[in-house]
Parts: C-alpha cells; structure tokens; sequence
C-alpha cells in the first residue's frame, strides 16, 4: 500500500461510519485503513466490519492512553509508504489522496498537513465554529493559508508523514493537548521537507455544542503552553493574542474610571472588530445564520484559548 490511514477512536461509532462511507468514495485506491479504538465504552468494531468488503482495513483495541499513543499504535501496525492520521470527526473528500500524490510529486515533501472545511450538511453552529477555527480575525489563519505553503505545522485532525519520518522520530511524544503542534515542531527541527496541501482538505464536524467547543479550545490554548514549556521560543506573540483579547475585554468597564471617551472608545473598538467578524463570515459562508452564530462563536474560542493558556502557562512561574 502507498497510504496507510490511521483513525483514534474514542467513542464515535458514527462519526467513524461517516468517515468510513467517505473512504470509499476515494478516487485514488492504494490504501489501507487502521481503526484504532483507544479505550472506548461504545465501541466501533461493528461499523468497520460493515466495510471490510470495501476498504482495506485493520481494527484495533487498545487501553485509554490518549490520541498521541494512539496514533503511534496504528503507525506501528501500518504497511504504507506513508502515513495519514485524521480526527474521527472528519469526513474525506474524494480526491483528497488525488491532490496528495500530486503534490508529493511536485514538491516531494517528507509531511504535509491540509486544511479543514465545514460541510453544507453540518449545522449551523458547526459551520460557525469551522468559520472562526480558520479565519485569521481569530487568529486561526495560521492553521492554513497559502503564505504556509512551503512552512507549515500540520494538525492531527489532517497530517502526514512519510515512513522515514516516523521511523526516525517515532512519532507522538506528548500523549494529548497541541501533541500535533510538538510532533510539528520536531520534525521541522529535524530539517524534513513540511508543507501545506492546499487541496487536501478534509470537512471537520468539530464539536456540537458551544460548551464543548469552549473545552476544547482551552485545550488548545493549554496545549499551546505546554509545546512552549516543552521547546523555548515556540510561543509567539501570535499566541498571546486571545489572552490579551480577554484582558482587554474584561478592562472596558475600568477605562470608565480613567475616562468615559476612553471607555466608549474601547467598547466601539471591540463591536467593530465584532462587526468584523461577522460580515467576514457572511462573505464567507453567504448564510446569515452561520455569520450571526460566527460572534459568539468568536468571543468563545479567544476566551477559551486565552484562558487555558493563560492558565497553563502560569504553572511554571508558580513551579519556580
């Protein structure tokens, strides 16, 4: 097999039925499929046996440890010349494999990463937050835009490595949290060839509600502390930036003490940037409701961002 495709589970039977029914429409077919269930209490080995007969494809069961050890699991197991690790949540266009080979062929790249889509059949809310985890007034420009082509940290939700990668660095070191972003950051230091394929994109469900996505992005934001503890001058000024969204917001009612016009100011400064966000995201999506859920959906990743991170990154000033 050229592509061996490695897929953590934990309990999402039918999101890995959704993900599964798109694999099978691949137009490329020189792959294998590695379910690799971390742990779950609902299990998914019925849906994959409804598409042996379809796909190349291997189910594992594993003790909970995590998505990194997980993903190292199926990468151990994998026959491929390359190695592909998606999210369960996601579901895999046709020519995804298509615009890889391609691109390897071009550029010749040691790992590459893609860009994530929200589906027209996701809900609003989903399609919402897909909107603000790539948009670059969320600071999510910097998961994958064209300027990255060349310089690029693939996320896990979309990443592969060639066989020569993996055996040299042996993959996930941090079990959860920005493991993608650490792993990243390895092999760029290693000197690989890592880029962005722009046409291998995936749609990525994400979470359901607000209040999961609001856990998730602290996540991310701990994770992002975490990577910088881990590799020293990893953390950029990018990163700050939602801590010092929330700070900010939480300082407009103080600016009235100062002065009222400094006050106003900063509110109308916050609404338009708010404003922002939502015609951008009209313009995007061409949905109203997508561009009015886009606002809160804005408001909470920064808070959750710049809040795990803030809390994490404390940490190691309360350690000293």
């Amino acid at each position: 097999m050229k592509y061996s495709i490695i897929v953590p589970v934990y309990n999402r039977p039918e999101e890995v039925r959704e993900l599964l029914d798109s694999l099978t429409q691949q137009t490329v077919k020189a792959f294998e499929v590695l379910i690799v269930e971390d742990g779950s209490s609902v299990r998914c080995d019925d849906i994959v046996d409804r598409y042996r007969h379809q796909l190349t494809i291997q189910y594992f069961f594993k003790p909970n440890a995590g998505p990194g050890p997980a993903r190292n699991f199926g990468y151990s197991n994998a026959t491929g010349e390359y190695l592909i690790v998606f999210d369960s949540d996601c579901i895999i266009p046709p020519d995804y494999l298509k615009a890889v080979d391609k691109a390897l062929a071009i550029y010749g790249w040691d790992a590459w990463g893609g860009p994530d889509r929200a589906h027209t059949t996701f809900t609003l809310v989903q399609r919402a937050m897909g909107y603000t985890m790539a948009s670059v007034w969320t600071t999510g420009g910097i998961r994958g835009g064209k300027k990255h082509v060349g310089s690029f940290q693939p996320r896990s939700f979309n990443m592969g490595i060639s066989r020569k990668v993996y055996t040299q660095t042996q993959g996930f070191h941090f079990d959860r949290y920005a493991e993608d972003i650490e792993f990243s950051i390895r092999m760029k230091n290693a000197g690989y060839k890592v880029g962005l394929i722009p046409e291998a994109y995936v749609y990525h469900k994400r979470r359901t509600s607000f209040s999961q996505f609001y856990h998730q992005v602290a996540n991310f934001g701990k994770g992002r502390a975490l990577v910088g503890r881990a590799h020293p001058g990893e953390v950029k000024i990018t990163h700050w930036l939602p801590t010092i969204f929330v700070l900010g917001t939480l300082s407009i009612p103080l600016w009235a003490l100062v002065s009222p016009i400094l006050s106003y100011a900063a509110l109308g400064g916050w609404l338009l940037y708010l404003s922002v966000i939502f015609l951008h995201a009209l313009w995007q999506n061409k949905n109203l409701g997508v561009a009015f859920l886009a606002v809160p959906a804005a408001l909470i990743q920064l808070s959750g961002y710049g809040l795990g991170f803030l809390r994490e990154w404390s940490k190691s000033y309360i350690r000293k």
